[in-house]
């Protein structure tokens, strides 16, 4: 049996696929999602460069999910670091060594758009997720990542 991995550049045309992905993603930690604001979103995300890029990922001619980097400006690392924003896989596709090849992808995208660091967010209880990344050289970083939210002031 044929076990060929590869990774597309999303266009407009994959954001219906894409955005489909990304519920059956959010729903494993019942994240709310608006399907419209979200393919509005990535449209928009497609149509800028500077943003960042994302992958439809392909397992035997199949696509099985997805990866998105997204980009930003920093003094401390002296030019563009990525967040890896978004990377899933359908659960049929688990345990088969795609999330492996995923990793390697971006670490190789990551030398080809000359990016310094990347830093990724990841559920404290998705267990085999962080052993993957530990064992692609991730690193449990020593800050604590904070967020705030900003509130129009009424």
């Amino acid at each position: 049996m044929e076990n060929s991995i590869h990774f597309k550049s999303t266009t407009p045309s994959d954001i219906d696929t894409i955005v489909s992905l990304m519920q059956d993603f959010y729903a494993i930690d019942h994240y709310p999602m608006d399907t419209e604001k979200s393919k509005l979103l990535f449209r928009t995300f497609i149509e800028n460069e500077t943003l960042g890029k994302s992958w439809l990922i392909y397992h035997n001619n199949q696509i099985v999910g997805y990866v998105i980097l997204t980009f930003v400006f920093s003094f401390e690392y002296g030019s563009t670091i990525a967040f890896l924003d978004e990377l899933y896989l359908s659960e049929t596709a688990r345990g088969k060594g795609i999330g492996k090849a995923a990793l390697q992808f971006i670490q190789t995208e990551a030398l080809k758009l000359k990016l310094k660091v990347i830093y990724l967010e990841v559920e404290n209880h998705n267990e085999n997720a962080q052993k993957l990344y530990i064992a692609h050289d991730f690193a449990v970083h020593h800050r604590k990542l904070m967020k705030y939210i900003v509130k129009e002031h009424t």
